[in-house]
């Protein structure tokens, strides 16, 4: 009878363990069923750029504040690049010009992404952001041509442009200033171009899509 009940209590036990270890994989399952199903919703969005509105002189901080963000919340696969807008504009002081960076949209920035209603919050809780720009508040993504406009991409731009040619800077700053090509990168689409500004050569980098070859 003794060893008849110790059989029974290690069969209950061992009936327990294989019931235990049977569950097991099918929480698993489950897990990996929930994860697959995030990654089909993540691959069926697109990315675009939208533009959030910030505190006045917050760009910076609002923008570390976003990529902290990211890191905590493990979002790498839905925010992808955060820009703060910059130009180069020619200033003058004590009598002196010189060619500087400046914030291009004051109050903003732009963010590259997989929009969806589930990352409102993240986004719009950040510190030093108040906001999507579009209707009502709602994202309203950035077209092609803004995305060109705004260079937030790189462009590939045949061009018939090589070093030692002549060429007529079309856009920015520097919009109307003859200078020479001192040597052009196509894959990153931007040349640098010896210019004369403030009575000496300088060399200046530009996209190819604003320089225009002048024809000898």
């Amino acid at each position: 009878m003794e060893d008849k009940d110790i059989t029974s209590q290690n069969l209950s036990e061992t009936e327990a363990i294989v019931s235990e270890t049977n569950e097991l994989p099918q929480t698993e399952q489950e897990l990996s069923e929930d994860e697959l199903g995030y990654k089909e919703f993540v691959d069926s969005l697109e990315e675009k750029w939208y533009v959030l509105h910030t505190f006045s002189g917050y760009e910076n901080v609002a923008k570390e504040n976003l990529e902290t963000v990211v890191e905590k919340f493990n979002l790498q696969d839905r925010i992808f690049d955060i820009v703060i807008p910059m130009e180069d504009v020619v200033e003058e002081k004590n009598g002196k010009k010189k060619l500087v960076q400046r914030k291009a949209m004051p109050c903003y920035i732009l963010v590259k992404m997989k929009y969806a209603d589930d990352l409102w919050h993240n986004v719009t809780r950040t510190r030093g952001i108040t906001g999507f720009v579009g209707p009502k508040g709602r994202p309203l993504a950035l077209t092609p041509e803004e995305v060109i406009k705004l260079r937030l991409e790189k462009i590939k731009v045949e061009v018939d442009i090589t070093a030692g040619d002549k060429v007529e800077i079309v856009e920015g700053a520097l919009n109307s200033m003859i200078g020479t090509v001192v040597s052009v990168n196509a894959e990153e689409g931007i040349a640098s171009v010896s210019v004369e500004m403030f009575g000496r050569d300088t060399t200046v980098e530009v996209g190819l899509a604003q320089i225009h070859k002048i024809n000898a």
